[in-house]
């Protein structure tokens, strides 16, 4: 199985790796960020140092398994944000998630970082799909899915309902085809 780079790099954004001694500064992003995250990020609500930690840990996890690859979005050396492709929508697809720090929206990076991860997941083999998907208030991660040639394929009610004070219970579905063909 196939996986892709530790680093990723496109325009201004640089992804890597989410290592342990990464706590400080994923600690430090997500609680300036937490009135940002909340509307639609259900664990910027409990996060802590602790939760950090987990998360580290579960990255690293995650990826030696193949399941999850999770990276630090930075820019010019500052960790921005978070990403990642996660192997949760079935065979053959990958599900492309995001959030920056509050700072640093409205430049561009998120649409970066997501188009260095479809990059990359467009390499890996077994891949034919490459789904964003959002709750459909949350209309910025439309707008990054939108530009990144994506095409909304359904909007489903999530069966738990909103899971975050922003969100309606009615989840987007965004897909990327990624030229693979499984039965060739």
């Amino acid at each position: 199985m196939g996986q892709p780079a530790d680093v990723l790099r496109f325009d201004q954004v640089e992804l890597r790796r989410w290592r342990a001694d990464d706590i400080e500064a994923l600690h430090r992003a997500v609680t300036e960020s937490r009135d940002h995250l909340l509307p639609w990020m259900p664990f910027a609500a409990t996060h802590d140092r602790k939760q950090g930690e987990g998360f580290l840990a579960y990255s690293e996890e995650q990826w030696g398994s193949g399941q999850e690859y999770n990276y630090a979005i930075t820019s010019g050396g500052v960790v921005v944000g978070s990403c990642g492709l996660h192997r949760r929508i079935g065979p053959g697809g990958l599900d492309l998630g995001y959030w920056l720090h509050h700072a640093w929206t409205g430049k561009g990076l998120a649409t970066m970082a997501a188009a260095a991860l479809v990059h990359a997941g467009r390499v890996l083999p077994g891949i034919d799909r490459i789904e964003i998907h959002h709750d459909q208030a949350n209309s910025a991660s439309g707008a990054i899915a939108r530009r990144l040639g994506f095409t909304e394929v359904e909007r489903v009610r999530v069966p738990d309902g909103p899971q975050a004070p922003g969100e309606t219970g009615v989840q987007v579905r965004w897909r990327l085809q990624t030229g693979h063909d499984k039965n060739r």
